[in-house]
């Protein structure tokens, strides 16, 4: 028998659009030997809608047109199960229903990838794939997530993180000319794909990179430029129990940082290395490539040595561990490329194509990783069934409404 696979994606974040890609793929590459495909697109409104048009990567240059072609869905629990029902076609006709075994988000930024969705899939009682609530809102908050690494004494920049109602141009300007020389690095403590990040190399860049990484976010981070500075990535595969480690890459940069441009618009792989979409041999990454997703250039293994290999596949495995995260991760790292320090940046817990191109490598296809996700999540939703979460009581049998006490109080 099939498994149910319900597929999220889309959502009321500034990567939107990223995640569409990232999901078709997905989708794409699922074995339909094993899975039922239930694709759930979410709106920038948080509207859901289900139907198999959703899975066809052309039909998003209308979006319009193509959920007029979608049927408007919710999740709901009903007789211990969870279920995608979705509104029919005519008034007259009955709403359709589908059980769900298992849940993939691929929903990258706010609103996804914090937590919200989770404790959303939690309360419906639905096995799903990724961190659990806490592993994603710790994952996606950075200034949380260096918080617990640094405490682990594990290597992270140090930062300056300002609050929207901080004094911008005064006490804040201030406190970062102390603590950092120029350049300095200002970004939004919760987002992804180098949205809203910037250099400043004088007080008036600065000025201006918090007044857009306000844009998106209420917090902000202020860091430290490194010198000769390389990217270097490594995804990790597993909970606590098994992890798996990619290959590394190092993305290459058009600036002095990795932008969103480089990320998901910018030219052709570079000489040497892979892309994105180009170190996929299926159809549906191809798909999606041509679906405007342009690849970012990358040299894939990156241009390291087998120690620095090492230690970056190291100090992934322990921000994975530390963090207590699951499914599938992507860890950024910062390189003085001079004298080889290293810094992590920051993690992804629900990475752009989920990171498969990393693991290609090492001899791990898209969809072995993709079932290594699915029973990842149903083996956690298992262990989950022994945790005693309700406590039987006759609280409520001498419970009175009114009187001075509280309920907590009251004797």
């Amino acid at each position: 028998m099939k498994i149910n696979l319900a597929v999220l994606f889309g959502g009321r974040s500034v990567e939107h659009e990223v995640s569409i890609i990232s999901a078709v793929q997905a989708m794409t590459n699922l074995d339909t030997n094993k899975y039922q495909i239930l694709p759930v697109y979410i709106s920038k409104t948080n509207q859901l809608f289900t139907g198999p048009n959703l899975m066809v990567m052309s039909a998003y240059r209308d979006v319009d047109a193509l959920l007029a072609t979608c049927s408007p869905a919710q999740l709901l629990v009903d007789d211990g199960r969870t279920w995608l029902a979705s509104a029919p076609a005519h008034r007259w006709a009955k709403p359709q229903r589908q059980v769900i075994d298992v849940a993939l988000p691929i929903v990258h930024g706010t609103g996804g990838e914090d937590g919200s969705l989770q404790g959303w899939l939690t309360m419906l009682n639905l096995p799903f794939a990724g961190p659990d609530v806490l592993g994603s809102a710790v994952g996606m908050d950075k200034a949380v997530e260096k918080a617990l690494l640094r405490a682990a004494g594990l290597p992270v920049l140090p930062e300056l993180l300002i609050h929207r109602g901080d004094d911008w141009s005064g006490d804040v300007v201030t406190r970062a000319e102390d603590a950092f020389a120029y350049p300095m690095i200002v970004k939004p403590a919760n987002l992804g794909s180098s949205i809203g990040i910037s250099k400043a190399q004088d007080r008036d860049q600065l000025l201006a990179g918090l007044e857009l990484a306000f844009s998106f976010a209420e917090r902000v981070m202020i860091e430290p430029m490194v010198s000769n500075l390389r990217e270097i990535n490594c995804a990790v595969l597993g909970n606590l129990d098994r992890v798996d480690l990619s290959e590394c890459e190092e993305p290459i940069m058009t600036d002095d940082i990795l932008s969103f441009r480089d990320k998901y618009v910018g030219g052709t792989a570079a000489k040497g290395g892979k892309s994105a979409g180009a170190a996929a041999s299926s159809a549906g990454a191809k798909q999606a490539e041509s679906a405007g997703m342009a690849s970012l250039k990358r040299l894939l293994p990156a241009p390291i040595s087998p120690t620095q290999r090492s230690q970056i596949q190291s100090l992934a495995k322990e921000t994975f561990c530390c963090l207590g995260l699951e499914g599938v991760t992507r860890v950024d790292f910062l390189m003085d490329g001079v004298s080889g320090q290293i810094w992590i940046n920051e993690v992804n817990t629900i990475p752009g194509s989920l990171a498969f191109y990393l693991f290609e490598p090492v001899g791990l296809p898209y969809p072995a990783l993709l079932d290594r996700l699915v029973e990842l999540a149903m083996a956690r939703f298992r262990r989950q069934q022994d945790v005693t979460l309700a406590f039987d009581s006759n609280i409520l049998a001498g419970a009175a409404i009114g009187g001075s006490k509280g309920a907590k109080s009251a004797s």
